[in-house]
């Protein structure tokens, strides 16, 4: 399956609506990811992402599909030098390979446009055990567990901190 990472366009609003509505996806992200997922909180994203430079939220295709998004956080002042980042994939994509495809893209173009990272990481909740298969596959390590360190559904949950240190 071909995978490929690009910008935001308004045409996406409706394939965004069809996998983003799913709470099996927002189980897995931070609560600013809203369940349910409506035309406006689409439209939002839409509005915030499309036509920006840099670019650092992105689609993820897959056979020139809307299957997800990827994206970076840039962090500031002491933490200049690290990355952050996330991702979710609709669930008729999960198990094929697409986001360890992904993120492989992803960190390619982080080591291109940004110089000056040398550390890229992911936070992942305790129960998702695929997203951390996919961060290993991509050489990623576990540094650290910050236990009982998310709120989510109303259960606290440990937080998995995942890195990847320029080579």
């Amino acid at each position: 399956m071909e995978v490929c990472i690009r910008p935001w366009l308004q045409t996406d609003l409706e394939p965004l609506l069809l996998l983003a509505n799913n709470k099996k996806i927002t189980d897995n992200l931070r609560d600013f990811f809203p369940h349910p997922y409506t035309k406006a909180d689409a439209e939002e994203w839409l509005s915030f992402n499309t036509g920006v430079n840099p670019v650092t939220n992105f689609v993820i295709e897959a056979d020139g599909y809307f299957a997800g998004a990827i994206g970076v956080m840039p962090k500031t002042d002491v933490y200049r030098k690290s990355i952050e980042i996330g991702y979710w994939l609709g669930e008729p994509y999960w198990g094929k390979g697409i986001v360890s495809n992904a993120i492989h893209l992803m960190l390619q173009k982080i080591w291109r446009d940004y110089p000056h990272v040398n550390r890229v990481y992911a936070e992942v909740f305790e129960h998702n055990k695929a997203s951390m298969r996919v961060l290993e596959k991509n050489g990623f390590h576990l540094e650290s567990i910050r236990k009982q360190a998310v709120i989510k559904n109303n259960m606290l949950l440990d937080d998995y901190v995942w890195v990847l240190l320029r080579s």
